[in-house]
């Protein structure tokens, strides 16, 4: 039976994620959830509480893999962000989902532990390189990887209206933008 638990929890939490990527945490509904998972809404607070510790279980688990399927190379920086792009570009629902989080979590509860050691290590990574003259010092090791991450995502940043007049650039001419504004960045120019 604990295979159907975990079965379960995992439709839960698929469900779970469209729902809040379209919806939010104040907007989306349990119900919907149940429905879409073809479970109930006991399961949801049997499973994990609340709403809120639900939508913490979605971002948590998206962190998590974002950080398994895209290691930071400091050794590599524009291919570094390229890869983010290409997460972003393959599975929408993350950038949607760190948009909530920063709209309805930010300075509500504690910091999730997922995101601050994985902070910590990329910013600890880009120090070691800097220190060891692999990467230019221009920029503090944290503020280096706040303009990747913010070049790496952004696409999905724009508003409709600029979305719709750069929406003849295909998605490689969008990740090559992404590579060359990097590399930009790291040389200086």
């Amino acid at each position: 039976m604990a295979g159907d638990a975990e079965v379960t929890k995992r439709r839960l939490l698929d469900a779970a994620t469209a729902e809040f990527a379209a919806f939010g945490i104040a907007g989306a509904r349990v119900d919907r959830i149940a429905a879409a998972a073809k479970s109930n809404k006991a399961q949801i607070y049997h499973y994990f509480g609340s709403k809120d510790a639900l939508f913490d279980a979605v971002f948590n688990a998206l962190v998590v893999q974002t950080v398994r399927e895209t290691p930071i190379d400091p050794a590599d920086l524009p291919g570094y962000a390229a890869r983010l792009f290409d997460g972003f570009e393959d599975h929408p629902q993350v950038p949607r989902l760190a948009t909530w989080y920063r709209l309805e979590r930010a300075g509500t509860q504690e910091p999730l532990e997922t995101i601050v050691s994985s902070n910590r290590d990329k910013v600890a990574a880009i120090a070691t390189a800097q220190k060891e003259g692999r990467l230019p010092t221009r920029f503090a090791a944290e503020d280096l990887l706040a303009l990747v991450l913010a070049i790496a995502s952004m696409w999905t940043t724009l508003t409709p209206e600029f979305a719709a007049l750069v929406s003849g650039h295909g998605r490689d001419h969008r990740r090559q933008i992404v590579i060359d504004a990097v590399t930009a960045l790291l040389s200086g120019r």
